[in-house]
């Protein structure tokens, strides 16, 4: 078995090799460790969360409800790209991957290394967002 293709080899295959199998198993990889950081993180943070220490000083007390306001939202995010990854995973098992859900078009190597849960192409996802600012605008 072959390592696992790197970065740059990634970005040096030719276009008509777009999500072919060692593509598809390079973003796995990179989806299935993203995948693990995350759930330390989680992990860590509802650590944090249940072995907090209770204040008597009333400055403590916001001080520490105000930080475990912000561990919360984090948490939230988090379990957001949770969903996310998990749902990229679902794509590459149907082999729908890598393509738009709008246009079937290619979202683009470099696209999916920034942002690996991408549904959208670039232009598609311009057009979303001109959308809902003009949602937002009105």
């Amino acid at each position: 078995m072959r390592d696992p293709m790197t970065e740059q080899e990634l970005l040096q295959q030719p276009s008509d090799a777009y999500m072919n199998d060692q593509q598809q198993a390079f973003f796995r990889e990179l989806l299935l460790a993203e995948r693990r950081d995350l759930q330390t993180r989680i992990a860590n943070e509802f650590d944090g969360l249940r072995h907090h220490e209770p204040s008597s000083d009333p400055a403590d007390v916001g001080s520490a409800e105000e930080q475990r306001q912000w561990q919360l939202r984090m948490l939230e995010r988090e379990k957001k790209l949770l969903d996310k990854i998990d749902q990229a995973l679902e794509r590459l098992a149907r082999g729908e991957y890598g393509w738009c859900e709008e246009t079937g078009e290619p979202i683009g190597l470099r696209r999916l290394l920034l942002r690996p849960t991408a549904t959208l192409c670039i232009d598609a996802k311009e057009r979303q967002e001109k959308k809902e600012k003009h949602q937002r605008d009105t």
